[in-house]
């Protein structure tokens, strides 16, 4: 396994991992309940990382032409 590719355990830590710890509803951040922005927030960060292992993954470097 590539090293790039130990950054998909990050949201999966942040999501189920760390939740016990954000379950809460104080304190709103943008209006929203503290555990509603968790939840949105590893829902971005999980994208930005699957783009970061995309584009530095050696195995898709190739063409894409059959």
């Amino acid at each position: 396994m590539d090293a790039i590719k130990l950054l998909l355990f990050v949201p999966f830590i942040g999501f189920l991992g760390l939740l016990p710890y954000a379950n809460k509803i104080e304190p709103y951040i943008w209006g929203m309940p503290f555990l509603l922005f968790w939840v949105a927030f590893w829902m971005v960060m999980a994208s930005i990382i699957l783009m970061i292992v995309y584009k530095f993954d050696p195995d898709n470097k190739g063409s894409e032409s059959e």
